[in-house]
């Protein structure tokens, strides 16, 4: 399978190329050039995540041999999990929860980013390289501790994570600002996640930055990467393989995934999944007040143009859908002209429409709906209050949109919200919502909740309020480039 640029079709990649490289030369994303691969469900259904993860993911990125996907996978999923089955399935009164939350730093991210630091290494020495591999990182929450921890004091990488100054939890931000590692750096930018993610976007083809590198690469850990976007398909898979496996669907049954999601990434995972050969009957995209994605599946419009609005579902505070610059070029049939007008006229009028016929396939498979603040905390709460299950702001954010879709549509189909992090992690607005106290500390409101529900703080997160403060510096958005280039400067003194 090789990679091309959403953009200009004729720059042509094998995966581990597209991995190394992260952005296109162009701006534009890499995407399969043809998704011609079918992968049968049944052989699936009996193997362990790690099994269908190797299978999966080799038919993706072909060009790897199936024993170095094999040999990253088995030290990607290891005791860094809390559970050996990596992603469990938890079943709730009308649907089943998908649990994504239980690798190193509590958040689905680490399904990807415990594996993307052994597929770039593995990628670098197949091109025999001696350079830096300098991963820059724009996080809206959990993708910056995630990549912080994959890449800590990896060899040939330096990683560099931009997170908004204000937006971003409590929790969040302690685990970025106490990552461990010598080759890591955290900035906090004075803006929001479409700002940092711009920067690192920018930094690519920015002659400032580009002149400051000296033996060094950039890459990018966020899900620009289809090394970060890839594995986040096989837990589709795993995932429809516990229905079957518990017979609570036969082999071949479709299902609808119900996915929160801010930049497009996760679901178009699950649309990945769906064009491979898993039977989706829907994807249900899942939004919070910033409802540019709903709105776009609903018309066929995309703007900016609203304001941009802090939630209690911080990792889906975004404006920008980076990942919906792919499913442009898969649905207009590799048309890289139309997507690159869309990304200009994005760029300079802060919107865009897409013909009629474009969005007919797209809203085919895909539908969208959103969520208030309200509708969240309460779906938190009826959830604990009815089934004592606790979940995070963004899977309730899911599972309220899949209500939403169920009234509308009497769609039976089973259904799998992705839980997408422990609700641990956004402690003080879980706490409130199920107790309807109010504790504006969020580690005081950990031992809240914990005390009040009796759950398991994860361990990851218990230690965090004392582990030491390492990084504390912020930076005016508008000083983006001059401080990525400075750091580029760093890296090539430090690493080379």
């Amino acid at each position: 399978m090789k990679y091309v640029s959403s953009r200009n079709k004729n720059e042509i990649v094998e995966s581990h190329n597209a991995i190394i490289q992260g952005l296109a030369k162009d701006g534009g994303l890499f995407t399969p050039e043809n998704i011609n691969i079918h992968i049968n469900v049944d052989e699936l259904t009996n193997l362990s995540y790690q099994q269908i993860a190797t299978k999966v993911i080799h038919a993706f990125l072909d060009d790897f041999t199936e024993e170095e996907i094999s040999s990253s996978v088995n030290q990607a999923y290891d005791n860094k999990f809390d559970t050996e089955e990596i992603v469990p399935l938890h079943k709730i009164e009308d649907a089943y929860l998908m649990e994504l939350y239980h690798g190193p730093t509590s958040a689905f991210k680490d399904i990807a980013l415990t594996l993307l630091p052994h597929l770039l290494i593995q990628s670098y020495n197949k091109e025999n390289r001696h350079d830096t591999i300098s991963i820059l990182t724009a996080t809206s929450g959990d993708t910056g501790k995630a990549a912080l921890s994959g890449f800590a004091d990896v060899k040939h990488t330096a990683i560099t994570v931009f997170y908004p100054e204000v937006g971003v939890s409590q929790v969040q931000k302690k685990q970025m600002q106490t990552a461990t590692g010598d080759n890591v750096e955290v900035i906090a930018v004075k803006g929001n996640f479409d700002d940092c993610q711009r920067m690192v976007k920018e930094a690519t083809q920015d002659p400032q930055v580009l002149a400051s590198l000296h033996n060094a690469t950039i890459s990018s850990a966020n899900s620009i990467n289809v090394g970060r976007l890839i594995p986040q398909v096989v837990y589709y898979y795993s995932s429809y393989c516990k229905l079957v496996k518990d017979g609570a669907i036969q082999c071949g049954d479709p299902v609808n995934f119900v996915v929160p999601t801010g930049n497009f990434g996760d679901i178009l995972a699950g649309y990945l999944a769906y064009r491979t050969g898993l039977p989706v009957n829907q994807l249900i995209c899942a939004s919070n007040s910033n409802n540019v994605l709903t709105d776009f599946l609903n018309t066929g419009t995309y703007s900016i143009h609203r304001p941009f609005i802090p939630t209690m579902s911080p990792s889906m505070d975004i404006l920008i859908s980076s990942n919906l610059e792919r499913l442009l070029f898969i649905m207009s049939d590799n048309d890289d002209s139309f997507v690159a007008n869309m990304m200009k006229e994005l760029n300079e009028q802060g919107s865009y429409t897409i013909p009629s016929k474009i969005q007919e396939k797209i809203s085919s498979i895909f539908k969208g709906y959103w969520t208030s603040e309200e509708d969240c905390a309460k779906t938190i709460h009826d959830l604990y209050k009815k089934e004592h299950v606790l979940i995070d702001p963004h899977t309730a954010v899911g599972l309220h949109a899949y209500r939403q879709y169920q009234t509308q549509t009497k769609d039976t189909t089973p259904a799998i919200v992705l839980s997408t992090a422990s609700p641990y992690k956004f402690c003080k607005d879980v706490y409130q919502a199920v107790s309807s106290n109010c504790i504006e500390d969020d580690f005081e409101a950990m031992d809240a909740l914990h005390t009040y529900t009796q759950t398991a703080i994860p361990s990851n997160l218990a230690c965090l309020k004392d582990l030491p403060v390492r990084f504390t510096r912020s930076i005016e958005k508008e000083d983006g480039m001059k401080v990525i280039a400075e750091r580029m400067k760093e890296i090539s003194n430090d690493y080379n």
